[in-house]
C-alpha cells in the first residue's frame, strides 16, 4: 500500500510529497525513519514455517498510538501479516485474567530462560521459564482450554480483537503449514503433559495455540493493542477497559524480561520499553502512560527480530529520550497554588459584617490546587505540606479539576492522610471533582469516616460553602436577613434620605419563585434591582455563575452604562425586590444630577472591587 505520511520530495516514489512542512514532528520523525530504514535490505525473512516464506520482504510499515487515541502511521501500517509469537503477551494476559495469578504462577515461571525461544528444556521444578517462549506459551493455551474447551481460541480471538479495538481474522493458510511443521512444539506440549502442566486434550491445546500465532494483524494494530497496555488496560481508541491494570502490569514485567527472545538484555539497555517480536516481522513495544509502537517488517535478524522494526524502535527512543529508566519529574509542580482565602473569596456577594468575620478569619480557609497526573511520590508531597507550616486550616479544600488521574498508591496514601486530619478535627472538601469520579472514587474510598468530607465540581462552590461555615461558626448567621430600606444598598451610598425616598416611589416591588429567572442575557437594560430577601445568582448564558447576592445588594446595575443585559439572573432562593426603572428617573437625574453623579460614584467603586479581586485570583496563578 502507499505510504500514508507526507515524505520530502524524492524521499521515496511511493509516498506524496505536498505539505510536508505541516505534519506533526513525531510524524515527519517517523517518516524519515521509514525512508532511512527502507533502504535496510539485511536480515531473512523466517523460513522454518514454509508459508512465511511467502511474505513480501520489502514491506515496512510503522505505526504509533498515544494514550489519548491518537494514531501516526507510515508505510505498510495497514498490510495484514501473522501476530505469531507477539500473541504471548496478551494471552498470557488473558491467561491471568482466566485463572487467576496463583494458578498460572504454578505453572509457568516468569525468569529470562537464556535458551532458543522454542527450547524443550523446562526449570528444575518442571515449568516453562516464562510466558514468552514457546513452552511458556503453549502452558498458558493450555490454561485458557481448561476453562472454555472447544471455546479457547474464539476467547484468545475476542481478546486480541479487544485489544487491537477491532475483529481479528485468521490465515487458515499460516495456520495449517504450522499444523504440519510444528513437530517441535508437539514436543514442547507433550512434555508439560507429562508434568500435567497442560491437561486434558494435548492436541485441542496445540491447534488453539497454532491458530492464535496465525491471527491477522497490521502494524496499526499492533499500536493500539501497544497502547492498550500503556493506559492501563483501557484501548485508547475504542474506550473500553480491555484487562486490569494489575494484569497489565504483570504482563509488562516479563515483556520487559523476557519478550525479544535473546536480545532481551540488549533491548531493554538500548530501547527501555516492554515489547515483543514475533517470526512474523511484527515487534510491538509499550512505554507505560505514553505511547504503543507497533512495527512490520518481516526480514529478521539473526535474534528473530524484525531488522527494520529494531531500527525504528532504537532511533524513537534515543532520539526523544523514552528509555523508561531514564525518567524525570519535579513532584513540587503538582501544587499549583496554596493559599487563604485573604483578598480571593467566592463569587458570592457578602454583607459588609459577613464580610468582616472572614477577613479576620481568612487562615480558617486553605486552599491547595492540584495539577497533572498524581501519584505516589506526588502525594507523599502533599501530605508533607499538610503536615508542616503553615499549621492546617480547619477547613481545607483541594481541587483537582487539573487532574486527570491518580494512581491507586496516590490515593491510598492521600486517603489515609486524610482520614487522620478528619479525626484532628478537619473538614476537607474536594473539588473539581464529580461525585462518580474516578478520582474521587479512588481517593474517597481509602478515606476512613466521611463525616468530615464535602465534595463540589466547582472551586468557587466549594469556597462559597467554607465562606458560610466560617461565617456560622462565628455568629454571622443569626437570624435570616431582610432588608427594605434602600439606605443600605452599597450602590445607593451616600444619598440622602429625601434622594432614597424619591427613588424608593419610583420603584416596583417584584417577587420571584424558586428557579425564576428574573433577567435574560440579551434583553435591553432598562432597569436595575435591590434585594430585599432571597438569594439571586448571575450567570453567563453557559451557566457560569459570575456571582451570588443577597439582601441589601443590587443586579442589573451595569444597565446604567450598556444597553443589552449582559448575563441572566436566577433566583436561587424566593425573592422579593424592588426593581428601579432607568427611564423613570432620568428627567429626575435632570433636576437632581447629584444622585446620579453618586450612583456613578458608587458604582465605579463596586467595579474596582470587583477588578482588584480578579487581579489578586491572577496574582496569586503566576506567583506558582
Amino acid at each position: 500500500m502507499d505510504a500514508q505520511v507526507i515524505l520530502p520530495t524524492g524521499a521515496n516514489p511511493r509516498a506524496r510529497n505536498s505539505g510536508y512542512a505541516t505534519q506533526p514532528p513525531l510524524q515527519r520523525f517517523l517518516a524519515n525513519c521509514y525512508e532511512e530504514f527502507q533502504s535496510d535490505h539485511s536480515g531473512a525473512v523466517a523460513d522454518y514455517i514454509p508459508e512465511l516464506q511467502r511474505a513480501n520482504p520489502e514491506h515496512f510499515g510503522v505505526a504509533l498510538v498515544t494514550i489519548d487515541g491518537h494514531v501516526y502511521e507510515v508505510g505498510d501500517s495497514a498490510v495484514p501479516f501473522t501476530i505469531q509469537s507477539v500473541s504471548k503477551a496478551f494471552v498470557f494476559a488473558l491467561a491471568l485474567e482466566t485463572v487467576g495469578e496463583e494458578r498460572v504462577a504454578a505453572a509457568i515461571g516468569v525468569e529470562p530462560s537464556g535458551e532458543a525461544f522454542n527450547s524443550i528444556r523446562l526449570t528444575n521444578d518442571n515449568r516453562p521459564f516464562n510466558p514468552m517462549v514457546n513452552a511458556g506459551a503453549i502452558a498458558c493455551s493450555g490454561l485458557i482450554h481448561q476453562v472454555h474447551g472447544a471455546a479457547a481460541f474464539e476467547r484468545i480471538r475476542e481478546k486480541l480483537s479487544r485489544f487491537a479495538g477491532r475483529e481479528l481474522g485468521v490465515d487458515d493458510a499460516v495456520h495449517q503449514s504450522e499444523v504440519i511443521t510444528g513437530n517441535r512444539n508437539r514436543a514442547i506440549a507433550w512434555l508439560l503433559c507429562n508434568y500435567a502442566v497442560i491437561q486434558g486434550d494435548v492436541d485441542a491445546v496445540l491447534d488453539t495455540y497454532f491458530r492464535q500465532c496465525a491471527v491477522l494483524v497490521t502494524a496499526r494494530d499492533l499500536a493500539v493493542m501497544a497502547a492498550t497496555l500503556a493506559n492501563r488496560g483501557i484501548n485508547p481508541v475504542t474506550g473500553l477497559q480491555v484487562i486490569t491494570p494489575h494484569v497489565v502490569a504483570r504482563t509488562l514485567s516479563v515483556m520487559t524480561s523476557s519478550g525479544m527472545y535473546d536480545y532481551a538484555g540488549e533491548w531493554i539497555y538500548r530501547v527501555g520499553m516492554p515489547a515483543k517480536s514475533g517470526v512474523g516481522g511484527g515487534i510491538v513495544a509499550a512505554l507505560p502512560s505514553q505511547l504503543g509502537l507497533g512495527t512490520f517488517s518481516p526480514r529478521l535478524d539473526g535474534h528473530g527480530n524484525s531488522a527494520r522494526g529494531i531500527k525504528v524502535c532504537e532511533a524513537l527512543s534515543a532520539r526523544f529520550d523514552l528509555h523508561m529508566l531514564n525518567r524525570s519529574a519535579d513532584v513540587r509542580t503538582c501544587i499549583i497554588a496554596d493559599y487563604d482565602i485573604y483578598g480571593i473569596s467566592s463569587r458570592r456577594s457578602r454583607q459588609p459584617h459577613e464580610q468582616q468575620i472572614l477577613d479576620d478569619h481568612h487562615s480558617d480557609i486553605r486552599v491547595i490546587e492540584l495539577v497533572g497526573a498524581l501519584n505516589f511520590a506526588a502525594i507523599d508531597y502533599v501530605t508533607r505540606r499538610l503536615s508542616g507550616e503553615p499549621p492546617n486550616a480547619p477547613l481545607l479544600i483541594l481541587d483537582f479539576r487539573r487532574v486527570p488521574d491518580i494512581t491507586s498508591a496516590g490515593a491510598r496514601l492521600l486517603g489515609e492522610n486524610l482520614t487522620i486530619l478528619g479525626n484532628a478535627g478537619v473538614t476537607t472538601i474536594l473539588a473539581g471533582v464529580e461525585t462518580t469520579s474516578a478520582v474521587s472514587e479512588a481517593i474517597c474510598g481509602q478515606i476512613v469516616g466521611h463525616h468530615r468530607l464535602r465534595r463540589f465540581v466547582l472551586l468557587d462552590d466549594a469556597i462559597e460553602w467554607a465562606e458560610d461555615q466560617i461565617i456560622y461558626r462565628h455568629g454571622g448567621f443569626t437570624a435570616s436577613r431582610e432588608t427594605s430600606h434602600l439606605g443600605e444598598q452599597a450602590l445607593l451610598a451616600g444619598l440622602t434620605a429625601e434622594e432614597i425616598a424619591i427613588l424608593a416611589e419610583l420603584s416596583t416591588a417584584r417577587h420571584y419563585e424558586v428557579g425564576q429567572r428574573i433577567i435574560c442575557a440579551g434583553e435591553p437594560a432598562n432597569s436595575l434591582f435591590f434585594v430585599q430577601s432571597g438569594m439571586v445568582s448571575v450567570k453567563l448564558p453557559s451557566g457560569v455563575r459570575l456571582a451570588s447576592l443577597g439582601p441589601g445588594m443590587e443586579f442589573g446595575e451595569m444597565a446604567i452604562i450598556e444597553h443589552k443585559r449582559s448575563a441572566d439572573v436566577w433566583a436561587d432562593s424566593a425573592v422579593r425586590c424592588l426593581e428601579l426603572p432607568l427611564d423613570g428617573i432620568a428627567d429626575y437625574r435632570q433636576l437632581h444630577p447629584q444622585i446620579a453623579i453618586k450612583i456613578m460614584r458608587n458604582l465605579s467603586a463596586l467595579l474596582a472591587r470587583r477588578l482588584i479581586l480578579a487581579n489578586a485570583k491572577v496574582d496569586l496563578l503566576s506567583a506558582y
